[in-house]
């Protein structure tokens, strides 16, 4: 085995690394993937190390696509190109691509990419003769031609064409003839398309195991051959508004292999069309119903032969009591149920169902705004296996509901809890909840600093943490969260007037934290994010909107130090032309937010739009459409950057 050698020498002279064999060090750098920083700094110790990184690494993820030249040698075992991040990836980008990489690669995705056409297609897919996985979503300019490209990719066994708009059956019908091993094909929103190509894809890709057809203008007549497929697995028809009832004889075998079935806002099937459409389907494991037909008895009773059915979700949907109680006796093996926003759901419905699945581990109450303390008892003495439950704007429950959460649901490890009257003492009992990761306390008027403390000191998993608007919480409340979860990564304080820089200071420990949101915190200065940009290096969104005492100053360290920032809303800040173009150092900064920034002027503005190279999304005041030179515009587009264009009114206090 090939033997590797390092800066570090031993007492006998040799090197440390030259005891390790390639695989060994490879398995070292598999470790390294937390921190995006990690294999860098490994990869600069030395000549030795930066030759191993290159050829361990096997996903490469560009910022830039005229970077790809240099990269591409770099790392010569790349087997996964990921382009999401390069906004403009021309034809000539992929014949470099197909060049240099040709047999080796396995996977590109170019999802977020545009102006290619189908003659770089054509240049990758002849390159790329191993090319299995291909996401083209987003492609809304693709026509047919591509299409015609995208089928010489002879092995492909995935392909998303999500929002490819221009594509019509045509197309798709090229691709099926010559993409005879596609095992995974995404159609969503491809609305040229209907059931003539949707058709053909059924008969020629015989390995299909999992299709999305939602939003697509096809109707009954496709069904047939689709329930034919022996291997389909897992059928998307959201928003299939052609499809209906009216397919009972044709469908007479149904689908053996199906295990999840997605038939969200098909409004037009009833538990008639509902049952033709499983019929057979007797390994199915998923269902979702979401924004459809009423919750009724005879809809519940369909289900009663899917005897291993595991999740229904059932969001958007009138539910009767009768289809609770119905659902709570024939479907045994269910382990998630989601009624969000489900309309009807009662207290006698939700408890029957729930004392008859005492398996459940995933239940989503959202907005059923009926329910009571009488639901949440006999949810928890029912089911405390449950590891996310999910109740935003159970407004009638009471508090002392709460803490039977944290009495008896020790295995939760997600919770939400946005617009509720938990208080403080129902925090306390949370608490016990030792495997919470998510927890979600946003506009909880009742907890302040002595609830949220329980949460620090026993939670030390916490990776996200919410409290949007819940003004009970002060700087004493984030210490004692940011002491006991050294691992937090997401915290949204936004509108909790009384967060100052100590806050910011303390949430400084948390090293991995990469998501803070502190809009609307007036107290908080430049001194306090500068705090967090020296210590999380992982910072990629920040929102700081209406931080008005934040400004210049809090630039320069984030310019210098959060290298891994991806998103910034600097709305309403105090920031000027110094500040937003010192951001440009800030290479993989591609969304930002600029409204009402009172120190920013146009030609500041420009020269910081021109100099943020990596740009692809720009929220801007609409006043400055008519102040900016329209070259500029053209431009930045033309580097693939997108403009959305606001007319807020100053909002003042």
């Amino acid at each position: 085995m090939k033997k590797q050698k390092s800066a570090v020498p031993s007492p006998e002279g040799n090197t440390l690394f030259d005891l390790l064999s390639e695989e060994i060090v490879f398995l070292i750098l598999d470790f390294l993937d937390q921190d995006p920083l990690d294999k860098k700094s490994f990869s600069l110790v030395c000549r030795s190390f930066h030759s191993i990184e290159s050829r361990h690494r096997k996903v490469l993820r560009p910022l830039r696509s005229e970077h790809l030249p240099t990269i591409l040698k770099r790392y010569p075992n790349v087997t996964a190109l990921d382009l999401s991040l390069c906004p403009r990836v021309t034809d000539a980008s992929l014949g470099i691509i197909a060049g240099a990489r040709g047999g080796a690669l396995r996977s590109v995705d170019l999802s977020k990419s545009r102006f290619f056409t189908g003659s770089g297609l054509m240049s990758l897919a002849a390159g790329c003769r191993n090319l299995v996985e291909l996401d083209l979503s987003n492609a809304t300019e693709m026509r047919d031609s591509a299409a015609v490209a995208i089928a010489e990719a002879k092995n492909l066994e995935k392909l998303w064409l999500a929002r490819c708009k221009s594509v019509t059956d045509m197309g798709v019908g090229c691709i099926a003839v010559g993409c005879r091993k596609l095992r995974l094909l995404s159609l969503k929103w491809c609305l040229g398309v209907g059931d003539l190509g949707v058709g053909l894809v059924a008969v020629k890709c015989k390995e299909i195991r999992s299709l999305d057809l939602s939003y697509l203008p096809i109707s009954n007549k496709c069904l047939p051959s689709i329930m034919e497929l022996q291997f389909l697995e897992e059928l998307v028809l959201e928003g299939c508004f052609g499809i209906d009832d009216e397919c009972p004889v044709v469908l007479k075998d149904g689908c053996k292999s199906l295990k999840a079935l997605d038939m969200s806002s098909c409004q037009n099937v009833t538990h008639v069309g509902l049952s033709s459409i499983t019929n057979g389907a007797g390994c199915l494991q998923h269902l979702t119903l979401a924004y459809g037909s009423s919750v009724t008895f005879a809809l519940a009773a369909s289900l009663k032969r899917l005897s291993v059915l595991e999740s229904i979700k059932l969001d958007g949907c009138l539910v009767t009591t009768s289809g609770l109680k119905a659902i709570g006796n024939c479907c045994l093996s269910l382990t998630e149920l989601s009624l969000s926003k489900c309309f009807g759901v009662t207290d006698d419905g939700l408890s029957f169902l729930v004392t008859k699945h005492k398996q459940l581990k995933k239940l989503d109450i959202t907005c059923c705004r009926k329910i009571t303390d009488v639901s949440i008892a006999n949810i928890t003495s029912s089911c405390p296996a449950l590891t996310s439950l999910k109740m935003e704007s159970c407004t009638l429950v009471p508090k002392e509901a709460f803490v039977l959460i944290g009495r008896r649901c020790h295995a939760l490890e997600e919770l939400d809890l946005t617009d509720n009257e938990v208080d403080d003492e129902g925090l306390k009992y949370i608490a016990r909840c030792l495997k919470l990761s998510i927890l979600k306390l946003g506009i909880c008027l009742n907890i302040s600093d002595e609830g949220l403390s329980h949460i620090g000191k026993s939670c030390s998993k916490l990776v996200e943490l919410d409290l949007y608007r819940s003004a009970g919480i002060t700087g004493l409340g984030i210490l004692e969260v940011a002491r006991g979860c050294p691992s937090l990564q997401t915290i949204n304080v936004s509108y909790c007037n009384d967060i100052t820089d100590t806050s910011l200071m303390s949430l400084s420990k948390c090293e991995r934290l990469n998501n803070l949101e502190i809009r609307g915190c007036p107290l908080i200065t430049s001194l306090g994010l500068a705090t967090i940009a020296v210590r999380c290096r992982q910072l990629s969104k920040l929102d700081i909107k209406k931080c008005c005492n934040i400004d210049d100053a809090g630039m320069i360290p984030l310019a210098h130090f959060s290298q891994n920032l991806r998103q910034i809303n600097l709305s309403y800040t105090s920031v000027t032309d110094v500040g937003l173009l010192s951001l440009a150092s800030i290479s993989c900064l591609q969304s930002i937010t600029i409204l009402h920034l009172k120190g920013l002027t146009p030609s500041g503005l420009a020269a910081a739009l021109l100099a943020c190279g990596g740009l692809t999304k720009v929220k801007l005041q609409a006043s400055f459409k008519l102040v900016l030179p329209r070259p500029l515009f053209k431009h930045l587009e033309a580097r693939g950057c997108l403009f959305h264009w606001r007319n807020k009114v100053l909002q003042v206090g």
